[in-house]
């Protein structure tokens, strides 16, 4: 796993400070929040949580 749970467990959207999950190809890490749905890249094993680098995914 490129990310470890513990480090997931602890990060947050920038955006509105929900809770973020990993998903797979590629992976990600997505806002549970359904009014954000942000998802945030993750660069050599690092997680880019920046709302500049986000996508929107619904």
């Amino acid at each position: 796993m490129a990310v470890p749970p513990e480090l997931i467990e602890i990060l947050r959207c920038p955006k509105c400070k929900s809770k973020v999950e990993l998903k797979e190809d590629p992976v990600r890490l997505k806002c549970v929040n359904a009014e954000c749905s942000l998802a945030y890249p993750v660069k050599d094993d690092i997680p880019v949580m920046l709302v500049e680098e986000a996508s929107v995914e619904k």
